[in-house]
């Protein structure tokens, strides 16, 4: 039985504070220990809490330090009601997929997260849904722990990376994955994480955000036009973070391509800007003429408000983004909050 075409959800809009935010990051106060207490590279643990901050280390080195508006629900709120945001979309920090350590391990601690998750939803009192982690590393791992996050009330789908482990998503052995996303109706929100390129950067760790994660997004929704994704799986619905990276530049080059190999017209099932079109985007890309060309891209209808909140390289005034790149207000309410309903399958009810 398919449950691809039901809605998860209701939302009432609320005029002073509407938006939806696709692009919002969860990290748990604690992790708990290894399984069996042994050393796994690459788990994650967190220091103690000082003054609503902490740093999560990993393999004994600091990864990063957070606020705790990581893991208090009521402290999000406040922001998001400043920002005129009425619901975030809450995923995990994307080095705690675990896509690199061992599938057993790296399942449980997805479980983690999304139980932290679960209980943020819960305490959101409407404010909140989920997109989980999976350890997509092990398909049938990753499709049991889709299956038990989605029979969860306020989970819409999962988050994934642009990679996993070097393998593009597009890549045929992830299809079983996505044909039961696509039967249970869960939303896939793909983000970057440990790009390729890193060697050909010039410069300090945080370029790593600045400018790989942009590129790695780019390919993944690259390869997923170039492997046919949604030929095979035409109800999936995929959304790429960052305004789809740097496709938006490679779609014209694609297109050329495209009339121009006679090997790539035969391998493609649709134009490559038509396949294009059936993909969603977010809008985080700091430039309202970027966020024009994303809108000509992905169209109208598939673009979405994405901030990276909480983390500090974020988007702070999306509204503001948003309406300084479309001048009319129909358009502007698809990007604010229409869209993201249809992603996440969200029904609107009047507040009449």
């Amino acid at each position: 039985m398919s449950f691809a075409g039901r809605k998860r959800g209701r939302f009432e809009r609320n005029c002073a504070c509407s938006g939806i935010d696709i692009h919002c990051h969860v990290v748990p106060s604690s992790f708990p220990s290894t399984p069996g207490g042994r050393a796994i590279k690459g788990w994650p643990s967190m220091s103690p809490v000082v003054d609503c901050h902490a740093t999560v280390v990993i393999d004994d080195k600091p990864y990063r330090t957070i606020g705790d508006a990581c893991w208090v629900a009521e402290r999000r709120i406040e922001e998001m009601d400043k920002a005129g945001i009425q619901i975030q979309a809450l995923s995990p920090m994307p080095e705690l997929f675990g896509y690199w350590i061992e599938a057993e391990a790296a399942d449980g601690l997805n479980r983690h997260v999304n139980d932290v998750i679960a209980a943020m939803v819960e305490q959101g009192r409407g404010r909140f849904v989920g997109l989980g982690g999976v350890p997509l590393q092990d398909i049938d791992l990753a499709i049991r722990e889709l299956q038990r996050i989605m029979a969860q009330p306020g989970f819409h789908g999962v988050e994934i990376g642009s990679n996993i482990n070097g393998v593009a998503i597009g890549d045929p052995r992830f299809h079983p994955f996505f044909a039961e996303a696509e039967k249970l109706g869960a939303a896939i929100f793909v983000h970057a994480v440990r790009p390729a390129g890193m060697d050909r950067l010039v410069g300090p760790a945080p370029l790593q955000q600045v400018l790989a994660y942009p590129t790695d997004v780019g390919l993944a929704a690259a390869s997923v036009i170039t492997g046919n994704l949604l030929k095979h799986f035409p109800n999936l619905r995929i959304a790429f973070s960052h305004g789809g990276g740097t496709l938006a530049s490679l779609l014209p080059r694609l297109e050329q391509g495209y009339a121009t190999f006679p090997a790539l017209t035969d391998a493609l099932f649709e134009p490559p800007s038509v396949q294009a079109k059936r993909l969603y985007a977010d809008t985080l890309v700091f430039d309202t003429e970027t966020l024009r060309r994303v809108i000509s891209v992905f169209g109208e209808d598939k673009v979405m408000i994405g901030t990276d909140y909480p983390f500090n390289f974020r988007e702070k005034d999306p509204l503001a983004c948003v309406d300084a790149a479309l001048a009319d207000q129909a358009g502007r309410e698809r990007l604010t909050f229409a869209n993201a309903l249809t992603f996440l399958a969200i029904e609107e009810v009047s507040n009449a």
